[in-house]
C-alpha cells in the first residue's frame, strides 16, 4: 500500500505556477535515474534551431502532465463524481507522469531515422530492470503492467487513458502551454482553467460540459496555429532533415566497415539495431550532439558537412511549391545528378500533412478520438457536430510542398541545371 508523502513537494513552475507533488511514489519515480534523465532530452527537439527560447525539457513537460491529470482527478474526487473510480488516482498520476520516459533524443527525428517508437521504449522501461519498475513494484506486483497498459492504450478502463491520451488531454494541453511560453508565441494560450472546469467524468469517459465548448474551441485553434507556425515551421523541418540524414549517413557507414575517429557506446548497438534498454537508457542530447561536433573532423566528407551543418546552423534553403508529382521530382534529381550532386542527401521534399482535428469529423467510429460534449439531459454529441469552428477547422491541411536543398552547393551548379528545374529552385 503507498504512503501520502510526510510534507508535501513543490516545484516552482513558469507554467502553473507551482506542481504539487503528494505522494510519496510520486516522489521517488521523480528521483530515479531514468526520469532525470528527461532533463537531457528537449521537448522540441530541434526547434532551438529556430526559436532561441525552446530549451525546455522532457521532464518539465512530464511534470506539467502530472500536475494537470492531479488538478483533474482533484476536481472530480471533490465534486464527488459517481463515474471517476477513486482507485485508479494513482495508476493516471503515474501513467502521466512517465508517459513520456522512452523518449529518445531529438525524438521523433531519431524514431523515424531508426524506425523507433517512444511508446514501446517506454513500456519496456517500465517493465525492464530499471528504478523505475522498481518503485513501481512497491505498489503492486501487477502496477507496472497497469500503467504500461494506460501507456499502450489497452488498459481496461478507458477513463484513465482519457486522461493521459485523447484529443483533448493533459499532455497536449500541457504542451500547447508551455511550448508557447517557451517559444515566445501566444498562439497556445488557452483557457484551461475554464476547461478543467468543465471537465466531467461519464460513462467511462472524460467529456465536456456543454456550456465549455468554447473554451475547447479556443483550444482547438491554438493547437491548429502551434501545429503550423511551431511544430511545422519550414526552418525547423531543415534542422531535422538534416539531422534524420547524419543518422543515416552514419548507419550506412557503419555497416559499410568505416573507421569511425569517434565512436562511443551505445551508437554501435544503435546502428545495428540491438539496443537494449541499459543502452538505451545512456542515449540522451548531450551523447549525439557530442558525436555530432567531433564527426566534423571525419574523413567522409559527407558526415563532416552535414555535422558542421547541425553544430553551426548552416541548414538547407527551401523553396515552395503548390504541388509536385512525382515525374517532376524524377527530373530534379536526375538533373542533379547530372550536375555532380548527390540527391539521396542534397534533395529532400517535405509535406507536413499530419491532420490534428482530421479525428474531430462528425460519425467517427474512433471514440477515444472524439472530444464529446455532454448536455443538461446527461445526452453526449461529438464536438463537431455542435460546433461550426471546429466543422471548419477539421481536416485542413496544408498541400504546399518544400524543396530543401544545400543553397551554395546548387548555386556553384546552377546554370548546368535545365531551365524548368532552375524555375523551380529560384522561386525562394
Amino acid at each position: 500500500m503507498h504512503l501520502p508523502i510526510t510534507e508535501e513537494k513543490v516545484f516552482k513552475d513558469p507554467v502553473h505556477n507551482y506542481i504539487h507533488v503528494q505522494d510519496d511514489i510520486i516522489w521517488r519515480l521523480i528521483n530515479t535515474p531514468e526520469f532525470q534523465r528527461l532533463r537531457r532530452v528537449r521537448q522540441l527537439g530541434t526547434s532551438y534551431l529556430t526559436f532561441h527560447g525552446a530549451e525546455h525539457s522532457r521532464f518539465s513537460h512530464s511534470l506539467g502532465v502530472y500536475e494537470i491529470t492531479r488538478r483533474i482527478i482533484s476536481q472530480f474526487e471533490r465534486r464527488g463524481y459517481p463515474d471517476w473510480p477513486k482507485e485508479e488516482r494513482l495508476l493516471a498520476l503515474c501513467a502521466a507522469l512517465l508517459h513520456d520516459l522512452g523518449h529518445g533524443p531529438f525524438s521523433h527525428s531519431i524514431e523515424e531515422a531508426f524506425q523507433m517508437n517512444h511508446e514501446d521504449w517506454t513500456c519496456k522501461i517500465l517493465l525492464g530492470d530499471t528504478f523505475v519498475n522498481k518503485v513501481l513494484l512497491e505498489v503492486a506486483a501487477d502496477f507496472p503492467q497497469r500503467v504500461a497498459s494506460v501507456i499502450d492504450k489497452t488498459y481496461e478502463k478507458p477513463i484513465v487513458i482519457n486522461l493521459v491520451t485523447s484529443p483533448l488531454d493533459a499532455d497536449r494541453m500541457d504542451y500547447l502551454l508551455r511550448d508557447a511560453y517557451y517559444t515566445g508565441v501566444n498562439y497556445g494560450k488557452i483557457d484551461m482553467d475554464r476547461i478543467l472546469r468543465m471537465l466531467r467524468p461519464f460513462r467511462d469517459r472524460v467529456v465536456v460540459k456543454e456550456s465549455g465548448m468554447h473554451a475547447v474551441e479556443d483550444y482547438l485553434m491554438s493547437r491548429y496555429q502551434m501545429y503550423w507556425q511551431i511544430y511545422f515551421h519550414p526552418v525547423t523541418r531543415s534542422s531535422e532533415i538534416i539531422l534524420r540524414q547524419i543518422f543515416r549517413r552514419a548507419k550506412e557507414l557503419y555497416h559499410a566497415g568505416y573507421t569511425f575517429h569517434f565512436m562511443v557506446e551505445p551508437l554501435p548497438a544503435l546502428f545495428e539495431g540491438k539496443l537494449t534498454v541499459g543502452q538505451y537508457l545512456r542515449l540522451d542530447e548531450a551523447l549525439i550532439q557530442t558525436a555530432f561536433l567531433q564527426w566534423t573532423s571525419e574523413e567522409d566528407e559527407l558526415l563532416r558537412d552535414l555535422c558542421g551543418r547541425f553544430i553551426h546552423r548552416r541548414l538547407y534553403k527551401y523553396v515552395e511549391i503548390d504541388n509536385i508529382d512525382k515525374e517532376t521530382v524524377d527530373a530534379i534529381r536526375q538533373a542533379f545528378r547530372a550536375s555532380g550532386l548527390n540527391p539521396a542527401y542534397d534533395l529532400e521534399i517535405d509535406n507536413p500533412t499530419d491532420l490534428p482535428y482530421d479525428e474531430f469529423h462528425s460519425g467517427s467510429s474512433q471514440n477515444n478520438k472524439q472530444i464529446l460534449l455532454l448536455d443538461r439531459h446527461d445526452h453526449v454529441r461529438e464536438l463537431s457536430e455542435v460546433s461550426d469552428i471546429v466543422r471548419s477547422i477539421s481536416g485542413i491541411q496544408h498541400g504546399r510542398y518544400r524543396l530543401y536543398f544545400p543553397e551554395e552547393k546548387v548555386r556553384k551548379v546552377f546554370d548546368t541545371l535545365p531551365e524548368d528545374i532552375k524555375a523551380i529552385l529560384g522561386q525562394g
